[in-house]
């Protein structure tokens, strides 16, 4: 198959965001991906979004001038996955995300992007699990419209601690919502003792080492068989980026973030070759 390499931005928080993207170039990655955390990233959406259009068209210069190109943008609203998230029971909660997705899309549009990635809403507890499914579903298939009229692909991330957080209940999401597409990230299941196989049905697409009981893994301690993973993506015509996304902070000590990104690079290329 065609290796198609990407790395998330927000890999290397400790760097100013220029020499990111001078690193990213450096590695012989072409394309990035762009992470919007709000309290969290380089690159924050209430920054970003005072002037979408201006914010955008800076990011493109640097990235053109770097010979990179935006593969996703990866927007979240909050540092928690509950106070914005698309299924919020306030209204005008529901509001404000809704503005930021759109504000989302258009920075996607003028930066270069024809993918955008987000989350899928979480369980509230205070209310039966069928209304926020429903709510999420609802918002799900607003944003899937609203990203096709402006030819742009949309994504969820399924995670720990959303609604879909089991390769059945994202199988689910999927059916229910005509035209959404997934930001698949194995080290999500497979540290929870779900095989790699319940995954497989759901093949943008997260890399990074994991195992059982840690999501965040060294090359050597990764379990994950990512030449069977690429053999299902060639097997399902999977024509999407891969991209290569090691976290710094808090629960992802213990790992070389550049060390890692670039045994993965290699280790993709030998098997994609």
């Amino acid at each position: 198959m065609r290796l198609r390499l990407a790395c998330a931005d927000f890999t290397f928080p400790l760097l100013p965001h220029d020499h990111v993207l001078d690193l990213i170039a450096m590695l012989e990655l072409k394309r990035v991906d762009i992470g919007l955390f709000e309290e969290r990233s380089h690159l924050q959406p209430s920054c970003e979004f005072e002037n979408v259009r201006r914010s955008a068209r800076r990011l493109k210069k640097k990235l053109e001038d770097r010979g990179l190109v935006a593969a996703d943008v990866f927007m979240q609203a909050a540092l928690d996955f509950e106070s914005y998230a698309i299924n919020n029971p306030q209204e005008r909660r529901r509001h404000k995300a809704r503005d930021w997705f759109l504000k989302t899309l258009e920075y996607a549009i003028e930066c270069g992007s024809k993918h955008v990635s987000g989350l899928p809403g979480v369980h509230f507890r205070d209310e039966k699990r069928s209304d926020s499914w429903g709510r999420a579903v609802d918002e799900l298939n607003w944003r899937v419209e609203q990203a096709r009229q402006h030819r742009i692909v949309y994504g969820v991330e399924p995670h720990i601690g959303s609604l879909a957080s089991h390769p059945k209940s994202v199988a689910r999401l999927v059916r229910d919502v005509g035209g959404l597409t997934l930001t698949l990230d194995y080290s999500h299941f497979v540290p929870r003792g779900i095989p790699e196989s319940a995954v497989e049905v759901l093949i943008h697409f997260h890399v990074r080492g994991a195992c059982r009981g840690n999501g965040q893994a060294t090359f050597e301690r990764n379990t994950l068989d990512f030449g069977r993973i690429l053999e299902v993506m060639c097997t399902s015509g999977y024509r999407g980026w891969l991209e290569l996304e090691y976290c710094w902070g808090e629960g992802h000590e213990g790992c070389d973030m550049l060390a890692e990104t670039i045994r993965f690079r290699d280790h993709l290329r030998a098997l994609a070759a």
